[in-house]
Order: structure tokens, then C-alpha cells, then sequence
């Protein structure tokens, strides 16, 4: 075991690397030294992106509501069996997921309001023909359809349909956050015209797959960081005992308190007896209270004084006017 260096020796060979006594290059014949074949790692591009799933937490649970809604809304459109399964959540720039996407079949640009920038539903060639192939009627035994060009437009207001009802389930995901109203503003075959951000912007592509009978594609669901910002810290209190109980229990107790019963009564005055004089009352009794009839009657709620009120008759019945209410720090 080599000895380690005390903290004089340290200092020395401080001050000779700093006089440039000592070297700190390598010699070419040096056989000891061993190095290692790695790459470079950049950690502040890591320190982004690790910043960017960070800013929209819970995402992953949005999706996966949305894809087991997504699944039963296209199993009773198509009245076939349909599976839509999360994969992946990516994080790039939009030019780059673009340029990524160019074999892309169809490309619907969602408006979601009142976030802003919208999204994006990106199906891939081989979903786009199959699904066109199912919505018309053909059967799911087909074999996959591979075809060299892009969708028509006849084909493209046909996957609409489908694109149109991914809207309610992504709305319907998002309800448990924040209310929108998502809506499919086009259908493009052409990545180039459906930029809802700038090239440099950050997005987040949730990747889904989906299975219809024995075809299968992907698709994906695309935001920009900057439509989910404002709702960011929903997201991340989704989750918590503050959001469960103010989306649960909260709503129930409040619900339920409003339909309770209580005692209201109008208090004209208090008389204040020994228990013998009390047992010693017959009919025809008479007995004085301490009530000036020009002042304001108490109005007692669960024998708490609430209110001021004058009494009065409407429509042959007695009843009181409400005149103040009682101030505790009077």
C-alpha cells in the first residue's frame, strides 16, 4: 500500500507544480499510466432536461388516464376491441422532434383552451392506413398496410374523427386539474405546417401504442412546456393529502353541512326563577320579563346570538324582519 502524502508534502508539491518544478504532463513511455476509452458527458445539458420533466410533474399520470380513456372511446367508435398503452415521455426541442417526424401519416394541431399553444396528435404511416382501413369497415385481420405516400385529404377527414374524440378523453384526463376545451383546429400530412412553438422551444412527446386486433401503430401526444406551465403546480399537487381531501372529503362535508337543521329562535326576553317558584307555576300565572317592546328581539341559532330583528305579521302569521347582525367585538 503506498504511503499517503502528510500536509507539508502536500503543500510542496503544490508549490512545485505552481513553480513549474513539477510537471503535470504525462510522458509518452510512462507504461503505468492506464486510460480509459470514454465519452464526454456534458452535465449541464442533463441539468436541463433533468429541469424540464421536473417543471411538469405528474404528467405521467395524465397520460396514462388519458390512454385508458383514448382505449374505450375507439373501442366503442370502431366496435372493436382497441388497447391504447403509454410507452415513453420524451423530452426535446420542437424543431428537433419535428425533423424526427418526417415519415409521419397525420398530424392533428389540437387547440386546448384557455392554455395556451395548443398540442399536437402525430399518428405514424402505418396507424394512419390501418385506422382508415378499420373506420371504413375493413376487417382487423388485415395485414398491415405499408404505403409510400401521405394520406389524401379524404383520408385525413377520416382520421379527424378519431382525432376529435382523443379531444374529450384528453379533456376528460385533465379534469381532475383544470377544466379546457380541447379541439382539433387541422389535420396536416406536413410536419412543416403545424409549428405551434418556437423551433428552440421545449416540448414533452408522450408516446403511445395501440392495438387493433392484429395491427398495430403508435402515435404521440405533443406539448410545449409553455401550454402546461400555468397549470404546473396543479400537476404537482395532484397527488397530495391537500388536493385529495379538498377534491373529496372537503366537497362532501361542505355538501353535506349545508343540509343540516338547526333551531332559530326569536328572543323576546329571559326570566331568571328559583327551581321552587318553577314547580309551584299553574295556568293563569303571570309573569314579568325584563322586555322593553320598542327594542329589537335576540335572534338565537343553536342558542347563539346571530341577529337583530322586530317582530311582525305577513299574511295573518307572525314573523320577524331581520334588522342587524350581532357583532361579537361590540
Amino acid at each position: 500500500m503506498e504511503a499517503i502524502l502528510n500536509k507539508d508534502q502536500i503543500a510542496e508539491l503544490f508549490e512545485g507544480i505552481k513553480s513549474g518544478k513539477v510537471s503535470t504532463d504525462l510522458k509518452d513511455d510512462d507504461s503505468s499510466a492506464i486510460l480509459a476509452n470514454v465519452s464526454p458527458l456534458n452535465l449541464f445539458n442533463m441539468a436541463g432536461s433533468a429541469d424540464k420533466q421536473e417543471r411538469i410533474p405528474n404528467l405521467d399520470i395524465i397520460l396514462d388516464n388519458f390512454a385508458s380513456n383514448f382505449g374505450i372511446t375507439l373501442t366503442n367508435q370502431l366496435q372493436r376491441t382497441v388497447t391504447v398503452t403509454r410507452t415513453e415521455i420524451n423530452t426535446l426541442e420542437f424543431q428537433e422532434y419535428l425533423l424526427s417526424q418526417k415519415d409521419a401519416g397525420a398530424i392533428g394541431v389540437l387547440s386546448m383552451e384557455p392554455l395556451k399553444n395548443g398540442a399536437l396528435v402525430v399518428l405514424d404511416s402505418e396507424l394512419c392506413f390501418s385506422l382508415v382501413e378499420i373506420m371504413l369497415g375493413a376487417s382487423t385481420e388485415i395485414s398491415p398496410l405499408y404505403l409510400s405516400r401521405k394520406p389524401t385529404s379524404i383520408e385525413l377527414n377520416v382520421l379527424k374523427s378519431a382525432m376529435h374524440a382523443a379531444c374529450g378523453d384528453i379533456d376528460k384526463s385533465l379534469e381532475q386539474v383544470t377544466e379546457i376545451e380541447s379541439s382539433i383546429v387541422k389535420v396536416e400530412s406536413n410536419p412543416r405546417l403545424v409549428s405551434i412553438a418556437e423551433p428552440d422551444a421545449d416540448i414533452l412527446a408522450g408516446n403511445f401504442q395501440i392495438k387493433v386486433g392484429n395491427l398495430s401503430g403508435t402515435f404521440d401526444l405533443v406539448f410545449p412546456v409553455a401550454t402546461l406551465d400555468p397549470i404546473r403546480d396543479q400537476l404537482r399537487d395532484l397527488l397530495t393529502v391537500k388536493t385529495v381531501r379538498q377534491s373529496g372529503w372537503h366537497d362532501l362535508l361542505i355538501e353535506e353541512i349545508n343540509k343540516m337543521s338547526s333551531t332559530v329562535i326569536a328572543q323576546s326576553g329571559i326570566i331568571t326563577m328559583p327551581v321552587r317558584k318553577v314547580i309551584k307555576l299553574k295556568k293563569g300565572d303571570i309573569l314579568n320579563i325584563d322586555y322593553d317592546p320598542n327594542s329589537p328581539l335576540k335572534i338565537l341559532v343553536e342558542e347563539n346570538l346571530k341577529f337583530f330583528a322586530i317582530p311582525g305579521t305577513i299574511n295573518g302569521k307572525k314573523a320577524i324582519h331581520l334588522t342587524g347582525i350581532y357583532d361579537q367585538g361590540e
